[in-house]
């Protein structure tokens, strides 16, 4: 009867998907799991259906050491780009760095209002992240995003969050986004191409010769 209480207990720590050994074989035992998950009603509906992506969502749910739910979840498609939602950016910091917590600057409802991620180091130190503010966000053209102004105190600790990450934890991102990041880099980019548009126009209107006027 021991034993048995043992094997038991081994065999629920054991992981559903082993990192080790080969990758092939590895990702082959995770395409038969997501096949349970694309068939279930319970995930979220963008992945119902859709073994690859499910697939996908089970091996890095297994790098990281979370429910292949959770990923699902938190782990989304904006412009083509997979994003983690804001609330999973911060709860991965949490789960890193002990009582961290976002802290707001400046006056609400001005450009100076801002925010950035605190946290501490098992060993104590103090770990403070970059401060965004919205004129930050002005000034990078992240307010073409609607959100900026129908949720801005959301969006400053979405991005802070998503500042400290890159910085002191960047491997719990795993190279993704973070909600809000796609649709900004995207009008941020539209913004700098405009400039260049309007430059280049300007500079060839600028060496066509101008017509004398005659009386």
């Amino acid at each position: 009867m021991e034993n048995e209480i043992i094997t038991l207990t081994e065999t629920e720590q054991t992981p559903a998907v082993p990192v080790s050994g080969n990758f092939i074989d590895s990702f082959r035992k995770s395409y038969n799991l997501a096949k349970i998950f694309a068939s279930s009603s319970l995930v979220p509906q963008q992945y119902q259906g859709k073994v690859a992506d499910c697939a996908i969502a089970v091996d890095m749910a297994n790098r990281m050491g979370v429910s292949p739910l959770m990923v699902m979840q938190s782990l989304y498609v904006v412009k083509g780009k997979p994003s983690w939602s804001g609330q999973a950016c911060m709860s991965f910091i949490k789960a890193r760095f002990k009582d961290a917590y976002p802290v707001y600057v400046g006056e609400k409802g001005t450009d100076s209002r801002g925010c950035y991620v605190k946290a501490f180091t098992r060993n104590g130190d103090v770990l403070d992240g970059t401060v965004v503010t919205l004129k930050m966000a002005k000034d990078e053209n992240w307010t073409s995003n609607k959100k900026w102004s129908t949720m801005p105190e959301q969006m400053l600790a979405y991005r802070a969050a998503a500042f400290f990450a890159r910085v002191y934890c960047p491997e719990v991102l795993m190279g993704v986004l973070v909600e809000g990041e796609a649709e900004d880099i995207e009008n941020t980019e539209n913004s700098r191409r405009e400039s260049r548009t309007k430059k280049l126009t300007s500079d060839i209107l600028g060496t066509v010769p101008q017509q004398s006027k005659t009386d």
